[in-house]
């Protein structure tokens, strides 16, 4: 009888437990996110972890887990990719011709290979998915980073984010209004030769170009979470600064497809500024480490004294 009796009352109350639990489902789903920002992480030399997983079942089995979450965290951001890609075919006609401003148009350019049409389209919404899907992307980053950070390390990684992706559009939009209407004029003006571009070879110069300059545009965060981190000494980069150089020049003789000096030099000079830009906001991340430490040390002498 009493089986009854409860079997009535969880029917009657079903509806009233399911809506508490859809109303209170954000609330939780705070408070546990509120829980891991604040978690304190087990800090262990890396050299020990080197000796535990050979002599520690747990501690490979700990190694295993984490292979397994960073496959899961790859499959999440391809599944994200692979859905802005879809969605993008939509407008990738619209930017194409947006792109193609700079030469007066799609009809400036002209298609030599049978498949070459359809291979321009998917490669331009190739990176547009990439560019809409690039927060999350640094978000499912985050997230498996997030377990060996410190609170401050994972709100600041956080917060990052939008940074990181404004950046990363700043560093598009800096290449395709600056970099590529300066180059162009020069590139088609060299020789007397009656210029007439492909639109693979068109597509892949200014696509190639905005992505990796966006890449780049990045590297100002990326040194300020490792200074505040205390991974990174602005020190160094002060010091090492020429060897920076040389490696800047070699990154931009990558990045561009070009061997003339004039187009290296318009990635080059931008690639420098963000190098220099990087060494002051790691002054300023180093000093709010050293500041946060001298605190710390402080209250703990404090308490101590008590």
């Amino acid at each position: 009888m009493r089986k009854f009796f409860g079997g009535i009352w969880r029917l009657v109350t079903f509806p009233f437990r399911l809506a508490f639990g859809i109303l209170a489902f954000p609330f939780r789903k705070i408070r546990q996110f509120q829980k891991f920002l604040n978690t304190v992480p087990d800090e262990r030399p890396l050299t020990d972890l080197f000796v535990e997983l050979t002599t520690n079942k747990d501690t490979r089995q700990m190694l295993w887990d984490q292979i397994e979450a960073l496959r899961m965290h790859i499959l999440r951001a391809v599944i994200a990719l692979a859905i802005t890609v879809i969605t993008s075919i939509w407008i990738t006609q619209d930017l194409m011709e947006f792109l193609a401003i700079p030469v007066q148009g799609l009809e400036k350019l002209q298609a030599i290979q049978v498949t070459e049409e359809i291979g321009v389209f998917m490669r331009v919404a190739m990176y547009a998915g990439i560019a809409a899907a690039f927060p999350y992307i640094a978000f499912e980053i985050w997230l498996f980073a997030a377990p060996g950070l410190k609170p401050r390390e994972k709100k600041m990684g956080l917060v990052g984010i939008p940074f990181a992706t404004m950046l990363f559009f700043t560093g598009m939009s800096f290449t395709y209004f600056v970099l590529v209407p300066a180059a162009l004029p020069f590139l088609g003006s060299f020789t007397k030769i009656t210029q007439f571009w492909a639109a693979k070879d068109y597509f892949s110069f200014v696509t190639g170009l905005m992505f990796w300059i966006g890449i780049f545009f990045e590297f100002p965060l990326v040194i300020y979470v490792l200074s505040s981190m205390g991974l990174v000494k602005p020190a160094i980069l002060m010091q090492q600064w020429r060897l920076a150089i040389v490696i800047i020049a070699i990154l931009a003789a990558a990045i561009t497809p070009t061997i003339d000096p004039v187009n290296m030099g318009l990635v080059m000079l931008p690639m420098i500024l963000l190098y220099f830009v990087s060494i002051g906001l790691s002054y300023i991340a180093y000093a709010g480490r050293k500041q946060k430490n001298a605190a710390g040390e402080a209250n703990a002498d404090d308490e101590s004294a008590v």
